[in-house]
């Protein structure tokens, strides 16, 4: 059908581009990351639209607090907070490349986690927004540097999101992708909560802060899968994942081949 030539010649130049193939995805990632933080950094220096929730939220959550939750989640943000979490990212990139025999990956999240906190630590001093009141802190005076972003919160999701990216890109079966996905949205919004529920931020704070993680798991998906793509001879494709063209992309293709 000839309404169908300007999409079949569209696949088959995608498919003939094993380079396009591998960057899309993440340049994807990292519009997606950017309009999100974009959207909170705009809300917050207008202070309107999205950050106008702000202060609700805060007090909503602050005005609930019980011991149990409370200890939990301090426990939460301790861990995932600058003293602990780099040692545990430390044991775990030593560890997985030890076991795995290879440093590509460990290293490519240990590079992702340091460009994350300098990232964090670049917006912090530019944007320079306070904390919430000490009042509403569960310790107060005990965050000084600035609220925007969390650092916990772009800390955790770039630590669950890349990880899980470099194990299920290898192994991508649905069980696994799904559950790299669950994990990471889950632990980096239960991050997220302590942070606001513990009085340390505000909404804005985190959503940007997650903003940011998808960035850097865009760059690190465009690094990897480039690398991917050219340091494998063609017959000795990744497990996982390949250069050649995704059945699915060949099958329409010839499809609309047949049609038209």
């Amino acid at each position: 059908m000839p309404a169908r030539e300007p999409l079949r010649r569209l696949l088959a130049w995608y498919a003939d581009r094993p380079v396009l193939r591998a960057v899309l995805p993440g340049v994807a990632l990292m519009a997606l990351g950017l309009l999100v933080f974009w959207g909170m950094f705009d809300a917050v220096q207008e202070r309107d639209d999205f950050s106008l929730w702000d202060r609700p939220v805060l007090e909503f959550l602050v005005g609930t607090r019980s011991d149990v939750v409370t200890a939990v989640l301090g426990a939460l943000t301790f861990v995932t907070g600058p003293t602990v979490l780099p040692v545990i990212i430390l044991v775990a990139c030593v560890a997985w490349g030890l076991r795995a025999r290879e440093w590509w990956r460990p290293l490519l999240l240990a590079g992702a986690m340091i460009a994350s906190t300098l990232l964090s630590l670049l917006v912090k001093g530019l944007v320079a927004r306070p904390r919430p009141p000490e009042e509403t802190m569960y310790i107060p005076g005990s965050e000084t540097t600035g609220s925007f972003p969390s650092g916990h919160t772009i800390g955790t999701a770039t630590f669950l999101l890349v990880a899980g990216y470099l194990v299920a890109s290898r192994n991508r079966t649905w069980r696994v992708v799904v559950g790299w996905l669950v994990v990471g949205v889950v632990g980096a919004a239960a991050v997220a909560l302590s942070r606001l529920y513990l009085g340390y931020h505000f909404l804005t704070d985190v959503v940007a802060a997650g903003g940011l993680a998808v960035v850097v798991l865009g760059v690190v998906t465009v690094v990897d899968r480039i690398h991917v793509m050219r340091g494998l001879p063609p017959s000795e494709p990744e497990p996982g994942w390949s250069p050649e063209p995704p059945p699915g992309l060949t099958q329409s293709a010839s499809r609309l081949t047949d049609d038209s």
